[in-house]
């Protein structure tokens, strides 16, 4: 059983080809990638997906050159955008017989394959990733649905750009993520004036919830309720309570990691407008 080729064996395969589409020559192809002609010739003979995709790149330079022969054009496979456009593509016609054909200006290679999964990699945003590769999102939805192994890279580079917001969300939540705490680095702005009423009123609204525990509102206590929901009611805010002290002790510890002095990148205090001017109701 043949030995299957390495992911560096691959990419030195992949380069020799871009060459050999460009120059249409296997030795000068060879000896721009740093390698003798005899390497990729025993690959050749072992592998046969590999002569197949040798024979593309050497069919598509050969029409490339008599296409400038018979126009007279200038040819252009050194430049970047032509050795992109002259990337193969296997179609399959009316008829049902499968075909090699060069990549049309404008239509998805795999530069923009690579670049789209990238982008994905990083947003797990379809469109957004889509936008940078430069193609409509429906193309690749298009190639996933033509090629079975875009499809599985599309869905490992998804994963992993789900993976990645999830834990920039977790590490967002933390207590040392010090995202949030802003306002608490500031000197608070002055209390407004209010009145006795007013004032005994904050009081009274916020009392449950500062110096109390405030009992959370999908189990409220409702009429007939049975003792076995009133206990797993204060078993709940029993275990709510444990994990606001669990909360505070891990804000606390993280200010004892970070230490007393102030960061020279610390950011401006808000700007509010004068509270006192500011009218609220009962």
């Amino acid at each position: 059983m043949v030995r299957p080729l390495t992911r560096a064996q691959c990419l030195e395969n992949a380069a020799f080809l871009k060459a050999l589409r460009q120059i249409g020559n296997v030795r000068e192809a060879a000896r721009q990638v740093g390698a003798h002609r005899a390497k990729f010739t025993k690959r050749r003979v072992k592998h046969p997906a590999f002569a197949a995709e040798w024979d593309m790149a050497l069919a598509i330079a050969h029409a490339a050159l008599h296409e400038v022969k018979r126009t007279g054009a200038k040819p252009r496979l050194c430049t970047r955008t032509a050795a992109i456009a002259t990337e193969p593509k296997i179609l399959r016609t009316a008829s049902g017989r499968l075909q090699v054909r060069r990549t049309p200006a404008g239509r998805l290679t795999r530069a923009a394959e690579q670049a789209f999964l990238a982008a994905l990699s990083a947003t797990a945003n379809v469109r957004l990733a889509a936008a940078a590769a430069g193609f409509s999102h429906s193309a690749f939805y298009a190639r996933r649905r033509q090629n079975p192994a875009f499809a599985r890279e599309m869905r490992m580079a998804l994963e992993m750009g789900y993976e990645r917001i999830e834990a920039a969300l977790m590490e967002a939540g933390l207590a040392d993520s010090y995202r949030d705490d802003a306002w608490r680095h500031n000197d608070p702005p002055p209390v407004p004036p209010m009145t006795f009423d007013q004032a005994m009123q904050l009081l009274h609204l916020h009392q449950k919830e500062v110096r109390l525990q405030a009992e959370p509102p999908h189990i409220k206590r409702r009429r007939g309720e049975s003792q076995e929901a009133r206990s797993y009611r204060l078993g709940a805010m029993w275990e709510a309570e444990r994990a606001r002290d669990r909360e505070d002790y891990a804000v606390r510890r993280a200010a004892q990691r970070e230490g007393r002095g102030q960061s020279p990148h610390e950011p401006e205090a808000p700007v509010l407008p004068d509270l006192s001017q500011v009218r609220w109701r009962r």
